[in-house]
């Protein structure tokens, strides 16, 4: 039952949040999925390291497929979602921590990068 109500509340949490909220929860899942990805590791879950490392390259995939390159801006993130997507394959052939390590830390760059944006258009707004 307990599930249930949770799954409820992450689809209506989904459901009803902001393209620039849904943007933030993807980067917050390909942190999640890196940090399982690393756990997983250590541990020689190698099936569960390939599985979140995959769904991370998914979510940075799904950012480089929505860019709008009309905005100049747009080749760049593009150029970083590239180099972080190519950073997650190597680390996830070669099941190398240090790699999966520096594809994490660019994406939380951009994921801070993109909460101070959103923290930005707020105050523009009061």
């Amino acid at each position: 039952m307990a599930t249930n109500a949770a799954a409820t509340y992450k689809d209506s949490k989904i459901l009803t949040a902001s393209p620039a909220d849904l943007t933030l929860m993807l980067y917050d899942g390909a942190i999640r999925f890196c940090n399982t990805a690393l756990i997983s590791l250590e541990k020689m879950e190698y099936q569960k390291v390939s599985l979140n490392i995959i769904k991370a390259e998914k979510i940075i995939q799904e950012f480089r497929c929505t860019l709008d390159f009309k905005y100049p801006v747009a080749k760049h993130f593009d150029l970083v979602y590239d180099y972080i997507y190519r950073r997650l394959i190597d680390a996830n052939i070669k099941k190398d921590k240090e790699i999966l390590e520096e594809a994490l830390g660019y994406i939380r760059e951009m994921r801070d990068t993109w909460m101070e944006v959103m923290k930005n258009a707020k105050m523009a707004k009061i």
